[in-house]
Parts: C-alpha cells; sequence; structure tokens
C-alpha cells in the first residue's frame, strides 16, 4: 500500500534526524506502533488481538498492513488462524502449525494512516526534544547559568535560558537584591525536574554556597585548572561569606591568588552578589589554625581543641571579641559551619576571671577536703585513747577483782579462830 504523505514524512524524519539528531529509526518504529493501534480502532479489531503488524520501508514510505495467522487443518478462527489450503495458497511449503503473515488492505486506512501519521510524528518530536532538553540541563546541574528576567512578583523569578524556562523560588533568591523584568542574571542550576506533562523545569538558585564556588572557578584561573581546590564555603547570602582555599604548591599562595592584584579578580565576584561581603582564608588541616584563620578579620590569641568532640574554646583580645563574634553572632557562625567545628568564643579577660573563679573553688574545695580530713583524724584519735582507757579499766578491775577475792579468803580462815576464844572465855567464866 502506498501513501504519499508517509513518504513525505520519510524526507521530513531525515531532516530531522540531520538537524536536530532525533533518530529516524525511532520515528518509524513508533509510528508502526501507532499504525497498529489506529488499526485496531477503526476495523473493530479486539485489542486484544496481538497478530496484527504494521511495516513502513524507510527509503521509499511504502506502508503495509500484516496479520499474523496460524496454519490450522480446519475449522479456523479468521482472526487469527488460516487453513492449510488457504495457506499453501500463499506458499506451497507451507504446514500446520506455520505462521503466515496475511496481509491486510482495509478500505480508507491510508487516509487514517496519514492524520495518525503526522499526529504520531508531531507527538514524538515535541517529546524528543522535551527529553533532551531535559538531558542538556540535567548535565548542567551544579553549573551556572545566564538569563533574562521574564517575571519578577517578589515570590517567584521566571527567567528565559533559551530553551525553557528557569525558576528562582524565594528562598534561593538573595535577600538584598531587587530583580526587574529584563535585566540579565546569572543563576547556579540547583535541580532539574519533569513537569507534570514532561515538560523540564530547571530550578536557579543565587543564595547557595556552591553559587559562590562556582563563581571562583570563573574568576581564578588557578581553581579552575585545579591549582588551588576550595575546600568549603559558608554563606550568609547578601551579606558575607568565607571561602577556605588550599594550595599543595609552596609556590602559590591561594589567598593572593583569589584576591587577585589590587582585589581585582575578588571585586568580579563581590559585584556579581552586589556588594555581598567575602572573607577568603587559607585552610589547614591544624585545626586550630584553621579554626583561628575562620574569624578572621579578628585576631585570636589562642585555640584549645578538642578533637573528640569537635570543639574549639577561642581566646582573643578584649577589643576583639565583638570582631569575633560579629553583629548577630554572624561572624562565629559562619567559622563554625566553615570548619565544622563548635566554636565558643571568650575575651581574655573572661577567661582570667573563669581561671580565677576556679582557683577560688579549688581552694574551697581543698580546705574542705582538709577540714574533714582532720576531724576524721581527731575522731580516730579519740577513738583510740577511748579503747586504751577502756583496757586499763579492764585491767584494773581484774586487780581489783583479785584483791577482793584475797581479802575475802584471809577473812574466812581467821573467822574460826575468834569463835574458839570465845567460847573459851565462856567455859572460863562458867
Amino acid at each position: 500500500m502506498k501513501n504519499v504523505d508517509v513518504k513525505e514524512l520519510i524526507s521530513v524524519m531525515e531532516e530531522l534526524e540531520k538537524e536536530r539528531g532525533i533518530s529516524k529509526d525511532y520515528l518509524i518504529s513508533a509510528l508502526e506502533e501507532a499504525l497498529v493501534k489506529a488499526y485496531k480502532q477503526n476495523f473493530d479489531v479486539d485489542d486484544s488481538v496481538d497478530n496484527v503488524k504494521v511495516t513502513i520501508d524507510k527509503n521509499s514510505g511504502e506502508m503495509h498492513v500484516y496479520s499474523a495467522k496460524e496454519v490450522v487443518a480446519e475449522l479456523p478462527v479468521p482472526e487469527l488462524e488460516i487453513t492449510l489450503e488457504d495457506a499453501q495458497k500463499i506458499d506451497k511449503n507451507y504446514k500446520i502449525g506455520d505462521i503466515v503473515n496475511v496481509e491486510i488492505i482495509p478500505k480508507d486506512f491510508g487516509r487514517i494512516a496519514a492524520q495518525k501519521a503526522k499526529q504520531v510524528v508531531v507527538q514524538k518530536i515535541r517529546e524528543i526534544e522535551k527529553e533532551m532538553v531535559f538531558k542538556e540541563f540535567n548535565d548542567k546541574k551544579g553549573e551556572i547559568v545566564s538569563g533574562l528576567i521574564q517575571k519578577a512578583d517578589g515570590k517567584i523569578v521566571v527567567m528565559d535560558l533559551g530553551k525553557l524556562e528557569g525558576v528562582m523560588p524565594l528562598k534561593e533568591q538573595i535577600p538584598t537584591e531587587t530583580y526587574r523584568v529584563n535585566d540579565k542574571i546569572r543563576g547556579y542550576v540547583l535541580e532539574v525536574e519533569k513537569g507534570l506533562k514532561g515538560t523540564p523545569q530547571v530550578i536557579v538558585s543565587r543564595s547557595h554556597p556552591d553559587f559562590v564556588r562556582k563563581l571562583f572557578e570563573f574568576e581564578i584561573p588557578e581553581i579552575y585548572e585545579g591549582l588551588i581546590e576550595i575546600k568549603s564555603v559558608s554563606r550568609d547570602p547578601g551579606s558575607r561569606s568565607k571561602v577556605a582555599v588550599y594550595s599543595r604548591d609552596e609556590n602559590i599562595d591561594p589567598v593572593g591568588s583569589c584576591v587577585g592584584q589590587k582585589g581585582v579578580r575578588i571585586q568580579n565576584i563581590i559585584n556579581e552578589l552586589n556588594g555581598e561581603k567575602i572573607d577568603v582564608i587559607e585552610w589547614s588541616e591544624e585545626p586550630s589554625i584553621y579554626i583561628a584563620a575562620a574569624l578572621l578579620p579578628a585576631q585570636v590569641m589562642a585555640v584549645d581543641v578538642k578533637e573528640d568532640e569537635k570543639f574549639a574554646q577561642v581566646i582573643v583580645p578584649d577589643d576583639q571579641l565583638s570582631l569575633a563574634i560579629g553583629k548577630s553572632g554572624q561572624n562565629a557562625r559562619l567559622a563554625a559551619r566553615l570548619t565544622n567545628w563548635k566554636i565558643d568564643i571568650k575575651s581574655e579577660s573572661q577567661i582570667r576571671e573563669i581561671l580565677l573563679n576556679q582557683a577560688q573553688e579549688e581552694n574551697v574545695e581543698t580546705e574542705k577536703e582538709e577540714n574533714i580530713k582532720n576531724n576524721e583524724d581527731s575522731s580516730e584519735k579519740t577513738k583510740s585513747k577511748t579503747k586504751k582507757k577502756t583496757k586499763k579499766e579492764i585491767e584494773d578491775e581484774k586487780q581489783e577483782e583479785v584483791a577482793v577475792e584475797n581479802k575475802d579468803e584471809n577473812t574466812l580462815e581467821k573467822k574460826p579462830a575468834k569463835r574458839g576464844r570465845k567460847k573459851k572465855t565462856e567455859v572460863e567464866e562458867n
């Protein structure tokens, strides 16, 4: 079955393959599947019947509709089977059980096929384009894109990115910035999503810390080339950022390279962020050095770190305390995020007062312990004396008991003599 419209579609497919990279074979395959559905819908064929096949010659555009039928001996089911006699009319070599592709030439199917072909090709082109755009921007995830503002109502900003729109929600906007229609701005591709109809949607951010990281890569060639590494970024969007940089090459000054001569390099980044302050510090694997640097511009006297707890006690001069903490605690907060350490900042006088109080408490505790010890010693002595006195008393009592016993014995021995004398006297008197 020939169809001029389908043939023209083949040439269109070839052009699409050259210009947009949409595979011609993919479109033909999709078209064949769509025509099978169209045949079943228009000629009352049950959807469960899966023996219908449509083929399109990718060069000539010729279209054929086939019905695959099994060869049986007799009483065939017309939609699914064919008798051996009819099958051998097509080819004498067919046997029972073979599958025969019988070409169907339905009336007016050429017109139906042409209409369906156009719909399918247009739909598939749209789907493929959406998929290609999604893939393109998905590959740009984590990169910076530029675009014109199409809409800015305070809550959401819509950017024209060329092939699709970029959306910047309120939480991804810099609070201090004002966005106007037709302004050209740059943003960080945070996420690429598919909408309800498969349309790609790009979520853009200007408040994300990685937006600052990417700006550094654009402006600092040494970072882009890998000579300098950005170890960490902490940010309070629109107000201040801290960036920790490091270089394995001892001949490269990572901080100086980022700042540039007379601050030209860093100033370009500050301008892009509309005046947001940026502290560039040198990363160190030694926590005390790194934490001290993270608190810049404040000067640090000492840092006492507890590795297990990831906790650092920082001592600063009295006149540097407010600078180290920052307005509303901003400097200390950003330093903690940058280093991933808990940081407690104290002034020199505060530390002295704490140490003095600790010393006094220790003295009090020492005195208490000494008093308790003295009391215990006195009690022991008293107990010891009591024990000795008791023993002596026991010995004295024993001696007294012995003396009493001796006395009683002597008394008993004397008493009989007296009684004898008394009797003798009584006799004499008589």
